[in-house]
C-alpha cells in the first residue's frame, strides 16, 4: 500500500477511532479558516482515496474482530448470567435467560395463532363449509 501523509494518517486514526469525518479533517488539518461547507467536502474528498479509505478499513479491522459476536460465546454468556440468577435466586431472570439462549440456539422457537372470527349468514356458512370440504 502507498504511504500516507502524517496529515492524511491523523485524519485515518481519527476516523476509525469514531469520529465523523468533518471532526477528523478538523483534527488532521488548519482548519479555522474553512467554511463548514468546505470542511466537509475536503473531508469526503480525502475519505474517498482509496489509499485512505484502506487505511481506515485496516485500523478498523482488529475491533472489528474484537467485537464479533459468536453464537458459542453468545450462548456461553447467557448460561454464565442464568448460573448467576439462580445463585442469586433471581428465578424469573434464570428463566429469562434460559429462553434466551433457547432462541438463540434454535431451540425455543416462538409461534403465534392468530383466529379470526366472523358473523356469517346461514347461506354464505354453507357455501363456505362446501367450498373447504371440497378441497
Amino acid at each position: 500500500m502507498a504511504k500516507l501523509t502524517a496529515k492524511q494518517e491523523a485524519f485515518a486514526q481519527a476516523v476509525a477511532s469514531g469520529k465523523n469525518q468533518s471532526d477528523a479533517y478538523r483534527e488532521a488539518y488548519d482548519a479555522r479558516q474553512m467554511k463548514l461547507s468546505s470542511i466537509n467536502v475536503n473531508a469526503s474528498k480525502l475519505m474517498a482515496d482509496a489509499k485512505v479509505a484502506q487505511r481506515v478499513a485496516d485500523l478498523r479491522k482488529p475491533a472489528a474482530e474484537r467485537a464479533q459476536v459468536t453464537l458459542e460465546g453468545h450462548l456461553s454468556d447467557l448460561l454464565t448470567l442464568r448460573e448467576m440468577a439462580v445463585g442469586a435466586n433471581q428465578i424469573s431472570a434464570a428463566i429469562a435467560a434460559e429462553v434466551a439462549r433457547g432462541k438463540a440456539a434454535g431451540v425455543h422457537v416462538e409461534r403465534t395463532e392468530q383466529a379470526v372470527t366472523m358473523d356469517i349468514d346461514g347461506g354464505a356458512r354453507e357455501a363456505l363449509r362446501a367450498k373447504l370440504l371440497r378441497r
